[in-house]
């Protein structure tokens, strides 16, 4: 009896010496890996080669594997890396600079995709798109919309400005010869029917389409023409509001101007109104970016002291600088207007919560960039979160609402939004659980974005380079 077994013993150990060893670039072990789609959290070792997620397995599971390195996350928590879903890279050539060092700022808070909403440093933001890809530059990937398409005289330098059929055909071909990743409709100038035509025109040719909207059309026309994102709640609030259409014919006779109508419509919000909205939206796959956070940057410019905040440093004196006309309308506007302000504000909160109920998709966009005032790059992201958080959003549908809906809006999902194999190897560690409280966000051990593994002291160093003389 005892040779038969001898022999089976020596024959499974000669077994298991013969297993392949499978070798990886990098092992995450132990770490507790937050599923977005389904809001589990597994106890898990994650494998990744040539800048992709190659092996995941339970924390236990016995395998024979090699890694080139290492990192523990036990006790942390893994989830994909966050996207910014609105930010401007924009100044004129001026503040190339600082625009590119906000890259940084971006990574630093383990945002490792962004989607730039317009601005007017195309050709500069297309050469960092192609280093970023390349790995050649630290900054997150980026999908831009390019140059906005608005009307004659447009407010944003670099603007497509339309003004006939012609010039909404010529303003995509640019667009297309640019290779944008979307098209970005601002409300500016342009009129009620080339803003529609735009969107139906930008659909022909396969775009994405986001935008703002002319108080001049309806929010159900701008959704039956084939808009894909609406960029801020102003939109949504008309289209929940039972004045809509005399509203929208008063702005058609230059009766009011698009901040006067603001009481009436939040005045006239029905909640019988919205719910047909809401499921207009969730029917036709419109996604909504709430912005939040710089809507409450920007209600309390008048009584919130910014002198001191930490990320002002990273800015530099051209980005401060335009900060200015913004702080100038706060503090030159009346009593009314503040208070209307900042009573809109808390409308928009209570806004993204029931759209968020009515299972309409949200993104997470931080509006940061030149311009807008003390909303600054990488951090806001984690106050959008928290905004949303605040107002009575899940942290599971607000965490959901950055990387996991983003490449949904994009159509990226065979690349990234997930922890799953195949899927691009961008990830961030976090110290705490995301899920018990959102500013676990903040707290980041490290960072993966592809190939590139940033711990905690080198996302400190780039802070560090980051600071603007």
């Amino acid at each position: 009896m005892i040779r038969p077994l001898f022999v089976l013993l020596l024959l499974l150990a000669l077994g298991c010496k013969n297993e392949p060893i499978e070798t990886y670039e990098l092992a995450i072990t132990n770490a507790h890996v937050i599923h977005l789609e389904t809001g589990k959290v597994a106890l898990q070792n994650i494998y990744i080669s040539n800048g992709k997620i190659a092996a995941i397995e339970a924390a236990e599971t016995k395998t024979n594997v090699r890694a080139d390195s290492t990192i523990d996350a036990t006790g942390k928590y893994v989830l994909p890396g966050f996207w910014d879903n609105h930010i401007h890279l924009r100044g004129g050539d001026s503040l190339i600079a600082n625009n590119k060092n906000f890259l940084k700022l971006f990574i630093a808070n383990g945002i490792t995709t962004v989607r730039d909403a317009g601005g007017d440093l195309t050709h500069s933001v297309m050469d960092w798109k192609h280093q970023i890809a390349a790995e050649e530059l630290v900054g997150p990937t980026i999908f831009t919309a390019g140059p906005k398409i608005d009307g004659p005289n447009a407010t944003w330098a670099g603007s497509l400005e339309v003004e006939t059929d012609e010039d909404i055909v010529k303003a995509l071909d640019s667009l297309e010869k640019l290779k944008v990743d979307f098209v970005k409709i601002y409300d500016s100038r342009i009129s009620g029917k080339n803003y529609l035509k735009s969107i139906v025109e930008a659909k022909k040719r396969g775009f994405t389409v986001s935008g703002h909207m002319p108080f001049t059309v309806t929010l159900n026309k701008t959704i039956a023409a084939g808009m894909d994102g609406i960029e801020h709640l102003y939109y949504i609030m008309k289209g929940c509001a039972s004045n809509e259409l005399d509203v929208t014919e008063k702005l058609k006779n230059v009766e009011i101007g698009f901040w006067g109508a603001m009481p009436a419509l939040m005045g006239a919000y029905s909640d019988s109104t919205a719910q047909v909205t809401f499921k207009t939206l969730k029917d036709h796959d419109v996604f909504v970016v709430p912005t939040l956070h710089i809507g409450k940057t920007l209600s309390y410019l008048d009584e919130v002291d910014h002198a001191n905040d930490p990320y002002l440093k990273y800015m530099g004196e051209g980005i401060v600088k335009t900060y200015e006309g913004r702080i100038r309308s706060a503090m030159n506007a009346s009593e009314e207007a503040r208070k209307n302000r900042k009573e809109l504000d808390t409308f928009f909160g209570q806004l993204a919560k029931s759209l968020n109920t009515a299972g309409v998709q949200l993104l997470a966009g931080s509006d940061s960039g030149a311009f807008n005032s003390y909303t600054y790059p990488g951090i806001s992201l984690h106050g959008e979160l928290q905004a949303m958080v605040q107002n009575g959003i899940s942290p599971l549908e607000a965490l959901r609402t950055s990387a996991y809906n983003g490449t949904k809006f994009l159509g990226q999902t065979d690349r990234y939004g997930t922890i799953s194999e195949g899927k691009v190897s961008d990830l961030v560690i976090l110290e705490g659980n995301p899920l018990e409280n959102i500013e676990n966000t903040r707290n980041i051990h490290s960072v993966i974005k592809g190939t590139q593994v940033f711990s905690k002291e080198q996302l400190n160093k780039l802070l560090d380079e980051a600071v603007m003389p």
